[in-house]
């Protein structure tokens, strides 16, 4: 191991020392905290050193929890499952369940009935605008894994997955005029509050994945099974966190803040991400 210093004007690392003089270096350097960012820990993590540190009264953290702290997201790349068992967070709250189904089902009856009128004129522009059915339903993955049937207002060309199922792309050619319009301001998501209705999906959560992405992430990914432990939603912490993508470093990404949702889930972390998400249709931002 060796202990490194990144100086403003350089890119690379400068090596100030190696692991016997952590204790040497943290006081010649006034340094209040120490971030231990092993991949691997046994048989060189210097144990000694960083007690030696932790009774003079310097901070040591994890590079996960940091990471964590800092970014709102947990760090795949080091996370390791003795951290998901052990760790503070995924707990089980009942009484907040009850409330977040509540609240579910009432802001869903208040907005399809709301909205009703801009959905009608949404049905007709499609209708107009191109062959095919109004909704589009498609397949996705649950709570524990369970699939079901998504509902939006149709915003690609019937034929758009002849070849098979692709991941959507910038300016993808395959989405209709009215699409496009529908996509920036979100309004194909209306349906899907009938899915909340329902009991498969909520407001607040990871977004539901297709099975086909499914079988091919879940085997290329640690972890991104683990994102069906709670049901999916209209809107998420990595929808506001991350711009859309559609890729497997994308997935990668949006997992990181998936799981921290859901390690940390919360009535103030959902009430955030709704204000947040408004705060992003308003904008129009994100959006394919």
């Amino acid at each position: 191991m060796r202990l490194e210093r990144r100086l403003e004007k350089e890119s690379n690392p400068v090596i100030i020392g190696d692991y016997k003089q952590i204790s040497s270096i943290v006081l010649a350097g006034n340094v209040d905290r120490i971030i231990v960012a092993l991949d691997e820990r046994r048989g060189k993590f210097p144990i000694d050193e960083l007690l030696s540190c932790r009774l003079k009264g310097i901070k040591v953290n994890d590079g996960v929890v940091f990471t964590e702290y800092l970014a709102g997201k947990l760090s795949i790349d080091s996370l390791y499952p003795s951290f998901l068992i052990f760790s503070n967070g995924f707990k089980s709250n009942t009484i907040f369940k009850k409330i977040k189904r509540w609240f579910d089902v009432f802001v869903s009856v208040a907005c399809l009935t709301i909205l009703f009128p801009v959905g009608l004129m949404i049905a007709l522009a499609i209708k107009l605008d191109s062959e095919g059915s109004i909704f589009y339903q498609q397949e996705r993955v649950g709570e524990d894994g369970k699939i079901f049937r998504l509902l939006k207002f149709r915003s690609m060309r019937i034929d758009a997955e002849e070849n098979g199922p692709l991941w959507a792309e910038v300016n993808d050619q395959r989405v209709t005029q009215v699409g496009r319009v529908i996509r920036k301001l979100r309004l194909d998501e209306i349906p899907q509050m009938i899915n909340v209705l329902k009991g498969e999906m909520s407001f607040v959560g990871p977004r539901p994945e297709r099975p086909f992405f499914i079988e091919q992430l879940k085997n290329e990914i640690p972890f991104y099974s683990q994102r069906h432990a709670v049901k999916p939603g209209i809107t998420g912490w990595a929808q506001i966190c991350y711009p859309y993508g559609a890729s497997k470093e994308d997935a990668l990404e949006k997992l990181k803040y998936d799981l921290y949702y859901i390690k940390n889930l919360s009535p103030l972390l959902d009430l955030i991400i709704i204000f947040e998400t408004v705060k992003v249709v308003l904008f129009s931002k994100g959006s394919r």
